[in-house]
């Protein structure tokens, strides 16, 4: 939940910010750091590794998943989790492909029971 534009009300209304920022139990420093607009830290790491994990995903046409990325990164070099490449990937839009599973027919099954179905009425002797 965003507390800013509450804050900003509140010391438009002529009330202390401290005061208000200890009510809502948010730090004057994150506060006045929010209003700057400036990304943290961690939003300027997330946007470096999203530029890399990008590459990777380019460079493998769109195969590697979360997994094998993180394998790449942690090969070249590139400290982070698996967990949060993962995430990255999911912000970005990015998934490896999977190979398609093979499904077995039924037909051999309907065609055995035609036959155990038809047995009796043609005289089969083995039902």
């Amino acid at each position: 939940m965003n507390v800013d534009p509450f804050i900003e009300a509140e010391k438009t209304a002529g009330h202390n910010v401290k005061r208000t920022c200890e009510l809502l139990k948010v730090s004057r420093t994150a506060h006045y750091a929010r209003r700057k607009g400036l990304p943290g830290p961690r939003a300027v790491r997330d946007a470096e590794l999203t530029e890399q994990i990008t590459a990777v995903h380019r460079r493998s046409r769109g195969t590697y998943g979360a997994p094998r990325v993180h394998a790449v990164l942690q090969r070249e070099g590139v400290g982070c989790g698996r967990r949060r490449v993962a995430r990255l990937m999911r912000q970005a839009g990015l998934a490896g492909r999977y190979r398609r599973r093979h499904h077995r027919t039924t037909e051999p099954l309907r065609v055995w029971w035609r036959l155990y179905a038809l047995a009796p009425a043609a005289g089969w002797g083995w039902c």
